[in-house]
């Protein structure tokens, strides 16, 4: 089984586990993720100064506030990732026509990857501007929830456009 690939939270008996990072080195860590939302033209009326005023408050502020506290609470909504001491996080947010381009940068020195943190503030901004602009129209679409890149660890990874 030595080079095999296999699932990292899985154990022998098949029963779910927390990976043991006791014995990996700390090192520099950073993960960036992305996500799309598609809005309807009646949403993009709304737009000024590259945001959506609505009832609920400025729709892009307040995505960026819920994606960093999202990232700062992954290992509660993920059951099997761990609690970590995030350093730095970074989301940010670029409307361009109907679709508003979401992403996450999140970093730290530790033992193991933030992928799932910058994953979880990218989606959460994404739902949050879903939540915020539903009372103009139901037409919003969430799409393309990826890891763009990430380093440190074992592998780092780009992904190609």
């Amino acid at each position: 089984m030595d080079g095999e690939k296999r699932f990292s939270h899985i154990d022998e008996q098949g029963n779910p586990t927390m990976v043991d990072v006791g014995d990996k080195s700390t090192t520099r860590r950073t993960a960036t993720a992305g996500a799309v939302v598609v809005l309807d033209d009646e949403i993009v009326a709304h737009m000024a100064k590259n945001d959506i005023q609505t009832k609920k408050g400025p729709v892009f502020q307040t995505a960026i506030t819920a994606g960093i506290m999202a990232v700062k609470r992954t290992s509660e909504l993920i059951p099997l990732c761990h609690p970590l001491q995030i350093e730095n996080c970074k989301v940010e947010i670029a409307p361009r026509g109907v679709e508003v381009d979401i992403t996450c940068t999140v970093s730290l020195s530790g033992k193991t990857g933030v992928e799932m943190e910058a994953l979880t503030g990218a989606s959460i901004a994404a739902l949050t501007i879903y939540d915020m602009c539903k009372a103009f129209s139901h037409h919003i679409v969430i799409k393309e929830i990826r890891l763009l890149k990430k380093t440190g660890g074992k592998n780092d990874f780009k992904r190609e456009q």
